[in-house]
């Protein structure tokens, strides 16, 4: 069986890491900047870190901050424009998934003018050309998408979450500065290093997993089990921090290149119907699915999940291992204080069965270790209520 590695060209690590971004554009030649990011980051001056940079440097600039919780067609198009009308030869985004996934979508569409409906960028998009060269620099712990092949736009009209799978997307440099990290609030620290977890168990278990993908993602996970709930409670303690920055990135490079399950397919149309925010969303559903998928060969590695939990897993069965695994991911969903139920969040139990419907066509659904039906998605979605 052939198995396929797509990563960044350059990545750097470490607090201060964002200076890089003008070594970078002068190894390269690059010009001038489009600036991706979100009002709230220039709001609360996290952008500012990076405007010096550019000014430092003498690097011309041009913000654009049309980005939403969950970007759609409309600010990817609005994007383009902009970028279009800019003069910039190459993208700086700064965020958490949304500015970067923003982002990829104006790169892609940009080189790839056919796609310009955005649309038909859902799945995996026949593109031919790169996108525009992207530099990422994430605000969260917990996407990853500075080094994933995918991005999520939501189609409005249709009220749907598209994946997007197009190795063209990547960016080629991903600065993974945890000082750009300090200023999350904690619910968003906790969902979004929830939302990392959920990377690093969908891939471990998904049949695409592999040898180089159970390495990344055991790590990814011990890494999370150890530092999150530091991060949540203490958003200043540096050692906490840079441990979550590298844990989401090396749970990226591991789901970007084997999948995901069912838990996206669910988390999706949550976003798509309600904006809920999707860290929130995959922490929630996870322990519900993780129970679900235990029905399925992927059972006895929840004992390696239990054990990067920090769980004694001496002597344990499969089953055992599974309650151990399980339990492990709740409890520190509860100590982190992540909701439990859907209907928490707003929710709306007449919804279910669209949801259910749509969750089934998420192009996540694949990926996942059981194989499931509309009706199995709705009876997790109700014990999830």
């Amino acid at each position: 069986m052939t198995h396929r590695m797509i990563l960044n060209e350059t990545s750097y690590f470490g607090a201060g890491c964002r200076e890089n971004i003008a070594v970078e554009a002068i190894r390269r030649g690059y010009k001038k900047a489009f600036f991706v990011t979100d009002k709230d980051l220039i709001r609360f001056k996290v952008a500012d870190k990076v405007v010096e940079v550019f000014e430092k440097n003498g690097i011309p600039f041009e913000i654009f901050s049309d980005v939403k919780a969950n970007p759609t067609i409309s600010n990817v198009q609005n994007g383009v424009k902009a970028f279009t009308e800019s003069g910039a030869d190459f993208i700086v985004a700064l965020g958490g998934g949304s500015a970067i996934d923003t982002a990829k979508g104006i790169g892609i569409v940009f080189n790839n003018p056919d796609f310009s409906d955005v649309k038909s960028l859902e799945g995996v998009a026949d593109t031919k050309n790169k996108a525009v060269p992207t530099f990422a620099l994430p605000t969260t712990a917990g996407t990853a998408a500075e080094v994933t092949i995918n991005y999520v736009i939501i189609d409005e009209e249709a009220k749907k979450k598209m994946v997007c799978v197009d190795p063209n997307d990547i960016p080629c440099v991903a600065l993974i500065d945890p000082e750009l990290m300090y200023s999350m609030p904690k619910g968003l620290t906790a969902a979004t290093g929830m939302d990392a977890l959920t990377h690093a168990i969908e891939s471990f278990i998904t049949p695409g997993a592999w040898l180089m993908s159970d390495m990344l993602e055991i790590k990814a996970i011990e890494m999370i089990a150890k530092n999150l709930k530091a991060a949540v409670d203490n958003g200043n303690d540096p050692v906490a921090r840079e441990a979550m920055a590298q844990a989401q990135y090396i749970a990226g490079m591991g789901f970007s290149n084997v999948g995901l399950g069912i838990v996206h397919s669910m988390a999706h149309p949550l976003g798509a119907h309600y904006d809920t925010p999707h860290g929130v969303a995959n922490a929630l559903l996870l322990p519900y699915v993780m129970e679900y998928n235990a029905e399925s060969s992927a059972a006895p590695k929840y004992l390696d999940i239990a054990k990067a939990m920090g769980v004694d897993t001496l002597g344990l069965s499969v089953e055992e291992g599974v309650k151990a695994a399980v339990d492990a991911v709740r409890s520190l969903s509860l100590s982190i204080a992540i909701p439990q139920k859907l209907h928490e969040i707003g929710v709306r139990k007449e919804d279910l069965h669209q949801l259910a419907i749509d969750a089934f066509n998420d192009v996540c659904t694949g990926g996942n270790p059981r194989p499931t039906s509309i009706e199995d998605i709705e009876v997790l979605y109700n014990k999830a209520f």
